[in-house]
């Protein structure tokens, strides 16, 4: 099992994952590895590219160093008992949004055999945005061109991008790494950097959207795809328009803050449309296309597990439930992902062990076998329907009472109808949802929506709306 990290492809570090307990109790060999993350992963720019030939003049850098992990995998996991005929791939958030690149990426044929997905995307950039975007978007910002125009500005440089290819090619090989990254830190959370590009060489020209439909660019292999029911509160729990820190009373004494929410059903409704967008993108958009290119063997799950305490400092059940990457150190059986805030949020218990334990065997078991099987108490998971327009099912991964097979068939038509009608929204909340439902994790499809919102919604108000409101607390 070949372990890809998430971290948005800007940051991560495989030493944060401990697959110990896995290996020891299901015997399977787990490999962790890094990768090229942000502009040293991911950048285009005809100075660099123009000046290269064959598969040099990519701009997904990040995306041949885990093919090259995955190489030497082949070559040598023989060596350690492994089988080089059996490699399962897998990742969380860019991790899975990678494990889903490698599905369509031709240096990448038969290095795998199984691909699981968690909480994954398939946002893309074309060649023309991530270089020279002729609109203004979240990554624009950080286009290349853009930020090779500050470099030029800040070292005086007597130079135009479009002209001197090779006198740009050699100052930014020139610059030092810190230098070089020093334009893409400290951006506003409201702004990207252009990342995983469909440059035709590594990742194809329509897409990686497009192209899990096209049985001409798929690897065929089995694949689970899920996400969490409540993904976005990692990030909602932490927005100052959501939560406050209270000092009264036992905070006063010990000075320990209790976070308390300002306005519950506004968190909880931003949490539930944002999050099904999300199952929509990272699970059901692809293994529907999957399905349509003629693969069959696949899976879905969504991890609803919650269980966390409800501490005198905050109510994590409600504050964090079933949140992005919450499914980790249950996958893993230990803490070390969220280090000294394990105690906090993931107490011990028989809820905790049955879905840390069915999880594993589920993980493993598709590994070795292609299918993840029957659970402790012997509910079988179930293939997933990919047909378009019908409801489609997966595993809700629970503790045992709520360990089950579900099915759904929203869609984006229906999210945007339904939004429409919430009350506890004002008009100005719903458009943002709106925005982030059709711009986040994903391709930008605001433009191909927008318009059956029954409401009138404007772009530029709910873009300053997340400007204004981007202030975030520090735990």
């Amino acid at each position: 099992m070949f372990w890809i990290h998430g971290g948005g492809n800007t940051s991560g570090l495989k030493d944060l994952y401990d697959f110990s307990t896995m290996t020891k109790n299901h015997e399977v060999l787990i490999v962790t590895i890094n990768y090229r993350l942000g502009p040293f992963g991911w950048f285009t720019h005809p100075s660099i590219q123009g000046q290269q030939a064959g598969l040099d003049k990519t701009s997904n850098f990040g995306t041949l160093d885990i093919i090259q992990a995955l190489k030497w995998v082949n070559r040598n996991i023989s060596n350690f008992g492994g089988d080089p005929n059996n490699v399962t791939i897998f990742g969380e958030s860019a991790g899975g949004h990678n494990v889903l690149s490698l599905l369509v990426t031709t240096q990448a044929k038969g290095l795998f055999h199984k691909a699981i997905s968690q909480s994954g995307y398939t946002t893309t950039y074309s060649l023309k945005d991530s270089y020279r975007p002729s609109k203004y978007s979240s990554t624009s910002k950080h286009s290349s061109w853009n930020v090779v125009n500050q470099i030029i500005e800040d070292k005086s440089l007597n130079v135009l991008q479009t002209e001197n290819d090779k006198e740009i090619r050699n100052f930014l090989k020139n610059l030092s790494s810190k230098e070089f990254f020093r334009y893409y830190s400290q951006r506003p959370s409201y702004e990207n950097l252009p990342l995983l590009t469909a440059d035709g060489l590594v990742i194809p020209k329509i897409g990686l959207t497009d192209a899990l439909s096209k049985k001409e660019y798929l690897h065929s292999v089995p694949i689970i795809a899920g996400s969490n029911r409540d993904e976005v509160k990692l990030w909602l729990a932490s927005a100052k328009y959501f939560v406050d820190l209270d000092y009264s009373f036992f905070g006063s004494i010990f000075g320990v803050p209790k976070v308390v929410l300002n306005d519950k059903d506004a968190f909880n409704l931003f949490n539930s449309y944002r999050s099904k967008a999300w199952k929509i993108r990272g699970v059901d958009g692809p293994l529907r296309s999957l399905y349509e290119a003629g693969n069959n063997n696949l899976y879905a799950y969504r991890y609803d597990w919650d269980d966390h305490r409800r501490f005198i400092i905050g109510d994590f059940k409600q504050l964090i439930g079933a949140a992005h990457a919450t499914e980790i150190p249950l996958l893993t059986g230990n803490n070390k992902l969220v280090g000294d805030y394990g105690f906090l949020i993931y107490p011990k218990g028989p809820s905790k062990r049955f879905t840390s334990k069915n999880m594993m065997q589920f993980w493993t078991n598709f590994a070795k076998n292609g299918e993840p099987g029957f659970s402790t108490n012997g509910l079988e998971w179930k293939k997933y329907n990919g047909l378009k327009n019908a409801s489609s099912n997966y595993m809700i991964l629970d503790k045992r009472k709520e360990l089950k097979m579900k099915s759904d068939n929203f869609s984006f038509s229906s999210l945007i109808h339904d939004l429409y009608k919430e009350d506890a929204l004002t008009d100005l909340e719903k458009c943002v949802v709106l925005l982030q439902m059709l711009t986040y994790v994903g391709d930008d499809l605001y433009d191909e929506y927008v318009d059956e919102y029954p409401g009138n919604c404007s772009r530029e108000k709910s873009e300053q709306f997340l400007k204004d409101n981007a202030s975030f607390i520090d735990y």
